[in-house]
């Protein structure tokens, strides 16, 4: 069984692969369309997505 911390890893490779570059911006839209919803607890998984987004990318420019 995948710890929260794996899945969130994952939802981040995911948007990296299918998403490149693009990913900051499909993952911000993502938060804007659940905070507009009314689903704050489906941002806040998004926001965290994010981090880990951002820190692929950084590791992807310093490699």
């Amino acid at each position: 069984m995948l710890t929260r911390d794996q899945e969130l890893w994952g939802m981040a490779l995911w948007v990296d692969k299918h998403h490149g570059d693009a990913g900051g911006e499909f993952i911000a839209s993502k938060i804007d369309q659940l905070y507009q919803a009314g689903e704050q607890d489906g941002a806040r998984l998004w926001q965290n997505v994010a981090r880990r987004y951002e820190q692929l990318v950084e590791r992807r420019t310093y490699s």
